[in-house]
């Protein structure tokens, strides 16, 4: 009797014993294979055109749906009844999803921004408390790096319930910059140099034309503004251009410009 028993535990841990072998055999190969598979959606040639943001989601979502499939089934040749492990998954995605709401309406977020589009990869966005140019939208967080290289993960749900201000998405902009000229100043005069500077840029669009306004005096000085529209592209590189052109320009006239 004892030989017997003694032989059905052998048998037992040998059978059990080259299938958690092949198991694990399948799972590493699995997770290789789905980090090939989503190496290949990242770069892929059929689809080059894709938009990036679609493209980092749906990496993003591959990656886990595909790991979630394969250890199902290798729980499955393990074999788990898979009436049971469906009955237990059913009762575990109650318990996590009740426990998780943040993630799941971190994944409705993703979702909505990808639907919505309020903003794509590439895209230089505010929402409040963070800003810095879109890396990548993934299932659960938005990827933000700043001007000074530093990269902010922020959750979707955070980005659709709050207001996104989106720098990129418009082509042209508007700018406006504020000068102050001594008082006694020819008004005119002022504000031809603006136009002047304004004219002397490429940068700056011929249509809308660039205006320039009086916006106000008192005994010290008067206040100007130029106005101009100009390509996305340019935005932060004509700001300067046009601040120092107007001060030369200002020297040059015998204009005195006071710093606020």
């Amino acid at each position: 009797m004892l030989e017997k028993m003694i032989d059905a535990v052998t048998d037992f841990a040998l059978n059990a014993g080259v299938k958690i072998l092949i198991s694990l055999i399948i799972l590493v190969a699995g997770f290789k294979l789905i980090k090939w598979i989503t190496k290949k959606i990242k770069n892929p040639k059929k689809i080059r055109h894709t938009d990036p943001s679609v493209k980092s989601f749906l990496v993003s979502f591959v990656n886990i749906a595909l790991k979630v499939v394969l250890i199902i089934t290798v729980a499955a040749y393990l074999g788990v009844p898979m009436a049971s492990m469906i009955t237990v998954l059913g009762s575990a995605g109650v318990a996590v999803g009740l426990a998780l709401q943040g993630g799941l309406s971190n994944i409705a977020g993703g979702i909505m921004i990808l639907v919505f589009r309020p903003f794509s990869v590439g895209d230089y966005i505010d929402c409040g408390s963070s800003s810095g140019t879109v890396n990548s939208i993934g299932i659960f967080h938005t990827s933000l790096v700043t001007a000074d290289g530093v990269r902010i993960i922020i959750p979707n749900s955070v980005l659709t319930s709050s207001t996104v201000v989106n720098y990129s998405i418009e082509k042209v902009r508007r700018l406006d910059l504020e000068f102050r000229a001594a008082y006694g100043a020819d008004t005119n005069t002022v504000k031809s140099l603006l136009l002047e500077a304004a004219a002397s840029s490429t940068m700056v669009l011929k249509d809308p034309a660039p205006q320039a306004d009086m916006l106000g005096s008192n005994p010290v000085y008067a206040k100007y503004r130029l106005r101009i529209w100009c390509a996305r592209d340019d935005y932060y590189d004509v700001q300067p251009y046009l601040t120092e052109t107007v001060k030369s320009r200002f020297d040059a006239a015998g204009v005195n410009v006071l710093s606020k």
